[in-house]
């Protein structure tokens, strides 16, 4: 892919994967789908289509000229470009990694970050699709975890405010990319089991095991 920092060792991460881990897929949004689902560029189209029809409206009962229309109408064009231009510049700066241990997010615009999320903090992984080739995957975290939202906005999954959940937003074929990660998350269960259970061959355990992590998959046209 296009788009490498000469700054990164390898593209989308802050240094090269230690021995041992793998990189399976790196993507980043789709600037156009990602104004829509992640900016929600068509709620401000509609905003100020709504203003504009109230402002002509008014006018004409009042038998007013539709003075200051153009002005306003070139104003909201320019909102629309910003909002359109703000989702170009954050596809154009994200990039999304899943290796065999973790899911990175490099993220940010004014101040791009590498946000490390270790399978072992992932409790679940969300699925929602909107069409065959555009949808979100969005990751639950296990407590004591904390997601800091200031930092992976607007890379969230909507509706969750004192539990955000970062969000692989508006990427192509998510179906292949979520059974990916289910199955990377399944390997890594499956080899880490296998560690915890040479570590305690021959002890009892009094501690339940954690709960793998789960896909699930929302409704076609569920959006976040």
């Amino acid at each position: 892919m296009s788009g490498h920092d000469e700054h990164e060792p390898v593209w989308g991460l802050p240094s090269a994967p230690p021995p041992g881990e793998e990189i399976l897929w790196q993507g980043r949004p789709d600037w156009k789908r990602f104004a829509v689902s992640a900016l929600k560029i068509r709620w401000v189209a509609l905003y100020l289509g709504v203003v504009v029809v109230a402002k002509i409206a008014f006018g004409l009962n009042r038998g007013e000229a539709l003075e200051g229309l153009g002005q306003m109408l070139a104003l909201f064009g320019l909102c629309l470009g910003f909002v359109a231009w703000l989702a170009w510049l954050h596809a154009r700066a994200t990039v999304y990694t899943i290796t065999n241990r973790r899911v990175v997010m490099r993220v940010g615009v004014a101040i791009n970050l590498a946000c490390n999320l270790p399978f072992e903090q992932l409790a679940a992984a969300d699925l929602a699709l909107r069409d065959e080739d555009d949808g979100d995957i969005a990751l639950r975290i296990k407590p004591p975890a904390r997601v800091r939202r200031f930092i992976f906005w607007p890379h969230l999954k909507g509706g969750h405010f004192l539990s955000p959940r970062p969000a692989l937003k508006a990427i192509r074929e998510p179906e292949r990319v979520a059974r990916l990660l289910a199955d990377a998350v399944s390997r890594w269960a499956e080899a880490n089991d296998a560690i915890e259970v040479t570590r305690a061959a021959g002890e009892p355990s009094e501690a339940p095991a954690e709960p793998r992590p789960e896909l699930t998959s929302l409704p076609r046209g569920a959006t976040s």
